[in-house]
Formats: C-alpha cells, structure tokens, sequence
C-alpha cells in the first residue's frame, strides 16, 4: 500500500519539543512525512532540544530547504493529507492568512488551504494581539484549524514530556491518526480523590 504524504513545518517560534514529540509519533509506516524547517525554527530546536533538527530526526523523513520552491509540497498537484506547523510563529501566522508566500512553509500552507486540505497551526505566543487573534481567525475562515498548545490536566500529568503528549495527541486526532499517549478523556480514565 502507497503510503500517504503529510507535510510538518516548524518555525521558530519556542515548542521544539512539541515538534520533536509529533515527528517521533507519527506512524512512518502509513505516512511520509515532508518537513520543512525555517532556519529559525532550526536555531531555536538546537536551543531547546540540545541537538540540531537534521542529527535528531527520526528515518525516512524528507526534508527540504525553507527556500525549495521546486519542492513537490509547493504544488497543489502533489497529494497530502495536509500540514501542521508547530511550533508557529505570529510571523508565519501573518504570511499565511494575508497569502503572502515568501518561503516554502508559506506556500503549503497556502497550498492545503487553496485546495481544501487539512492545515493545523500550532501558535507560540502569549500574549496574543488584537493583530495575531485577527490572523488567526482569517486562517479559520479560509479553513485552517488552530490547535494553541494548551494541555489538559485531567489525566494528571506528572512530567513535561506528559504536557507535551496532550498536545500531540490532540494534533494526531486532527488527521484521524489513532494515537495511545493520552487517554481521551471519560469517567472511568479519570480518578476521582
């Protein structure tokens, strides 16, 4: 069976752990998954992980230059399932929902939005602007979904990496990816004192 194209992005906006966390996650074995990276959101990864983005990937993920307009994920001839970009920046946040691509990460997600695919955006800031929550709301408007990282504490997490989890979990749900990191919530998966 062919597997299916997903396109990840990260920016450098603090969150590489998020980043990190989905890309180790995501099934490779039914997914391929294209990533770019901006070089800021190279430098921040280094910062917060410890290792450089290209020496901490797991195998078999394509990866492509911020400024690869050539790349396939430029076109909206070549097939994915979408994009998620997280961590996002208010800058990306802002070329993308007035359209304006000026590097690669721009342009798919201009692409999934134009042809009605799945786009997720992870946004790092807080506080928010008046100015990032109207951009924010474009991208929703043109059909994109925005997933802050806000984790819940119903399943009582004891370490970051718990919080960060949540977070993936809910990204996965997005695309319909089953995942096992974080129970959803119900009666009978949270204890009561």
């Amino acid at each position: 069976m062919k597997r299916k194209n997903l396109v990840v992005a990260i920016t450098g906006a603090s969150g590489a752990p998020y980043a990190r966390a989905l890309l180790r996650a995501l099934p490779t074995e039914d997914l391929q998954i294209h990533l770019v990276a901006s070089s800021a959101g190279k430098l921040v990864y280094g910062i917060e992980i410890g290792t450089p983005l290209e020496e901490d990937l797991p195998p078999g993920i394509r990866i492509y230059d911020e400024k690869d307009f050539t790349a396939p994920i430029a076109s909206g001839s070549y097939p994915t399932e979408g994009m998620v970009i997280v961590p996002c920046t208010m800058g990306t946040v802002a070329g993308i929902a007035n359209g304006i691509s000026q590097n690669l990460i721009h342009r798919a997600a201009d692409v999934c939005l134009k042809e009605g695919r799945r786009m997720v955006i992870v946004p790092r800031e807080t506080p928010l602007s008046r100015i990032h929550l109207t951009n924010m709301l474009r991208i929703v408007e043109s059909g994109g979904i925005i997933l802050p990282p806000m984790p819940g504490f119903y399943h009582r997490p004891k370490t970051i990496d718990e919080l960060v989890h949540f977070v993936v979990a809910r990204i996965l749900e997005q695309f319909h990816i089953p995942q096992d990191l974080v129970p959803p919530w119900s009666p009978e998966t949270v204890q009561m004192p």
